[in-house]
């Protein structure tokens, strides 16, 4: 194990910590790692991650690529960098409400908020853990939002995991769809009326009934957040095991299922089996369904030429 000082951390993230030596050479003044990286996150959001170079950089800032080298040696290590400015520290406010609750519902937001504000971050690899006095900040205050409550520290981390989840995955989806919208010019409405009249067409009562059933049910058409729903039921669910606690139960094992014995492994073995094979006759029997589908629609378009023919 590495003493004090003594491991060797990637450069990207000595400089994220600012622990890492400065170029002795290069452009003085006029050129830092802080204007790199503030160069590159303006960019990334007018134009996407796709559009961030070192060459697109240096143009911007009137300089060579290789000048930029010297101060950051990698576009991983940049990328890494524009992540960190962009993931910015976490506001105060988050701890203001008295409630653990509170606090997390308001940190599911503010992740929200700021991939709105900086979509292109939900494109950046996912490697690991991250390592950056940024994102550290925030992981510390998803954790102080439990501080008073009974879960253990591996378990806090769990719920600070399972909110940023959603707030990903919130992101994702309402980055796309704006990104339809600002492309297309459509409205939020118009996209989920085309929505729901495509899945009209498309899906049918004998081959997904519950999916059918849904869309008949007016689901895609429904104005309600459905992310804010999932968000309160998980947190519903954290509450109950957090009183559960308070009553003297137990905390849970880090493992949620007991190892099987061979016996119900070789089970399970031959219920999947089973089940892919319930998998392809379905998948064969959507693929004869279209088959008849495609052939109606041909044969009524033979019948309407041979009508206008006579």
């Amino acid at each position: 194990m590495s003493g004090p000082g003594e491991l060797d951390l990637p450069r990207g993230i000595a400089l994220a910590w600012g622990i890492a030596a400065d170029p002795q050479r290069g452009p003085k003044r006029e050129m830092s790692v802080e204007r790199i990286v503030e160069a590159a996150v303006e960019i990334a959001d007018s134009e996407g991650l796709a559009a961030v170079s070192m060459a697109a950089v240096a143009s911007r800032l009137g300089y060579t690529p290789m000048s930029l080298y010297r101060y950051v040696s990698a576009k991983d290590d940049l990328v890494l960098l524009m992540q960190e400015e962009a993931t910015g520290l976490p506001p105060a406010s988050i701890l203001e409400p008295d409630t653990w609750r509170g606090r997390l519902e308001l940190l599911y937001r503010e992740f929200v908020t700021n991939y709105l504000r900086h979509p292109w971050v939900l494109d950046v690899p996912i490697n690991g853990s991250p390592t950056t006095p940024n994102s550290a900040a925030w992981m510390d205050v998803g954790l102080s939002a439990l501080g008073a409550t009974p879960l253990s520290y591996d378990e806090r981390l769990s719920v600070v995991l399972l909110i940023t989840g959603h707030a990903y995955w919130t992101g994702r989806v309402i980055a796309g769809y704006t990104r339809v919208q600002r492309e297309t010019g459509q409205e939020t409405g118009d996209i989920a009326r085309r929505e729901d009249a495509l899945y009209r067409e498309l899906v049918t009562a004998d081959a997904y009934p519950q999916l059918r059933a849904a869309i008949d049910a007016g689901v895609f058409l429904d104005e309600s957040d459905p992310f804010a729903f999932a968000v309160a039921r998980s947190l519903d669910g954290i509450a109950a095991y957090i009183g559960s606690l308070e009553q003297g139960a137990a905390h849970e094992e880090g493992q949620m299922w007991p190892a099987a014995p061979d016996a119900e492994l070789a089970a399970d073995k031959k219920l999947r089996e089973a089940q892919r094979g319930v998998r392809d006759a379905e998948r064969a029997l959507r693929d004869a369904r279209r088959h008849e589908r495609q052939t109606a629609r041909e044969a009524a378009e033979r019948l309407r030429r041979t009508r206008s023919d006579l």
